[in-house]
């Protein structure tokens, strides 16, 4: 097993895919790039995880890069158990798969609460932990102070065609979540007038089990991570729903080994309202 760069590619090499078996079947996903190695874990959780396609070519051109599907969307396992210690077993699978003793771990939303929960339980696989915009491991996470903050960015005419939707998701509708995530989207940004991300795939039973096991075991993992060795920075936009204070400040503040940036002028996707914003936090989370 490798725990530095992997010399069987060349920088701007096609990606090329994997194959994991895990619990329940099997995960799915693609490895490009040459470099420190990175496991990069999309958010949701339950979206499918080709919307972090910009920020995954941007980082293999340093990085060698590994992005894949979390169960509950194709080529993944579509079945769970859908518990964050699972989720952490599916990472596991993939680092023993590609080889890697150690890599850094950069999460977006609920991936960086899921890569903070990987320092907390498997410090020794880890080279480093960025979460970009996340929910944190201290108390709820910020999440009272988000759901606050989005129903004041929705109008009174979203916000009844919400309620409409929220009862179909009640029922299983996953088209009726696709048209919420469109119509919630330009409010992630910090210039709501800008074109949204493309719709993404959605699975709402892997949504509705991650984020109902969330808090399991988080009071135990910030103590981990108070006690670690694990370096791990966050990356908040300054404009995003997610209230950097609540959210990032107090995970950050649980390690002197932790470090918070906050981007100016961008929303909940920094790699795209400040282009390069990533790439300067990963290289302060290594730097030492």
């Amino acid at each position: 097993m490798e725990s530095g760069s992997d010399s069987g590619s060349e920088p701007g090499s096609a990606r090329q895919p994997f194959v994991v078996r895990v619990s329940g079947g099997s995960i799915g996903g693609w490895v490009a790039g040459q470099g420190i190695p990175l496991v990069l874990l999309h958010g949701g959780p339950g979206l499918g995880y080709e919307y972090l396609d910009d920020l995954a070519t941007e980082l293999s051109a340093s990085y060698r890069v590994a992005s894949f599907q979390q169960r509950g969307l194709e080529p993944s396992t579509t079945t769970g158990p859908y518990t964050v210690e699972q989720a952490l077993a599916d990472v596991v699978a993939v680092l023993d798969h590609l080889g890697w003793d150690r890599a850094v771990v950069a999460g977006h939303s609920w991936g960086g609460t899921l890569a903070l929960r990987l320092a907390a339980a498997h410090p020794e696989r880890l080279l480093g932990v960025l979460g970009i915009d996340t929910i944190g491991v201290v108390g709820d996470g910020g999440m009272a102070a988000f759901r606050t903050e989005l129903r004041a960015r929705t109008s009174k005419r979203d916000a009844a065609r919400l309620a409409e939707l929220e009862q179909r998701e009640h029922d299983g509708d996953t088209a009726a979540t696709i048209e919420a995530l469109r119509i919630l989207g330009p409010l992630y940004f910090a210039d709501p007038t800008r074109p949204p991300i493309p719709d993404t795939r959605f699975s709402l039973a892997a949504h509705k089990g991650f984020s109902e096991d969330r808090e399991v075991g988080a009071e135990q993992a910030a103590e981990r991570l108070a006690k670690g060795d694990v370096r791990y920075g966050l990356l908040a936009g300054a404009g995003s729903p997610i209230p950097w204070g609540q959210a990032a400040r107090p995970t950050v503040d649980l390690s002197p080994l932790a470090f918070l940036s906050v981007v100016p002028n961008a929303g909940h996707f920094p790699w795209i309202e400040a282009p390069g914003s990533v790439q300067e936090a990963l290289a302060r989370l290594l730097a030492d």
